[in-house]
């Protein structure tokens, strides 16, 4: 009977401490925003080229703060348009091709991207590739400074979340473009969780993102 009390306690101890640590370090989860867009309209596809996504992170250290700014290329993309109107979409980024646009020092530039393709931050050797999928097109309200509401889907090193932001479309003759506002997003959530010894400073989990866009209407 001892040998059993002494089982049972041991277990229940175990299973205590699974499920507090379990709470501590909860699995980073994928989300869906379900999928309303229609595709029966004119297809364009991205043009690769004259398209890109901007990115700007944040570190705060002691009283100053600083920023680094940068780039990434589309790999593939394409929308479709009905009746001059934005109805659905899909983009690849290479995110291969990060960038970055403020150092000026060769050395320090190398070590940021290094970084930030490494496992700390976008594992870009596991995860070459981010998506975005558009899920919803709305106008915006009168008297925006933006013409359209986009709610879609992003996926970021594997884990996909629900992001929406507003954009001005503009359709022209066999010409889409796409500007988004600047927005950010928590790297947090899409597993991204590197920080800095606290005597280096502090890197902020916000993330600002913008994409323009080019696409040429498929002939």
């Amino acid at each position: 009977m001892k040998k059993a009390s002494l089982i049972a306690a041991f277990l229940l101890i175990s299973a205590s401490v699974c499920i507090i640590s379990c709470g501590k370090d909860k699995p980073v989860g994928s989300e869906n925003n379900e999928v309303l867009t229609k595709t029966d309209g004119q297809v364009y596809v991205v043009d690769t080229l004259n398209s890109r996504a901007e990115w700007k992170g944040f570190k705060v250290v002691k009283s100053e703060n600083m920023s680094h700014i940068g780039s990434l290329k589309f790999e593939s993309g394409e929308v479709t348009v009905k009746d001059n109107k934005l109805e659905s979409g899909q983009f690849v980024v290479d995110m291969t091709t990060l960038t970055n646009e403020d150092l000026k020092d060769d050395e320090s530039k190398a070590k940021l991207i290094s970084q930030l393709k490494s496992e700390d931050f976008f594992d870009t050797g596991k995860f070459p590739t981010a998506s975005y999928e558009i899920t919803k097109v709305t106008e915006a309200p009168a008297g925006s400074d933006y013409n359209t509401i986009l709610d879609g889907n992003l996926t970021l090193k594997g884990i996909t979340k629900p992001f929406s932001c507003n954009a001005n479309v503009k359709v022209g003759e066999g010409e889409l473009t796409i500007a988004t506002e600047p927005k950010d997003i928590n790297r947090d959530e899409f597993g991204i969780k590197f920080q800095l010894p606290a005597a280096e400073g502090l890197i902020k989990n916000e993330i600002n993102l913008q994409v323009k866009i080019k696409a040429l209407e498929k002939k």
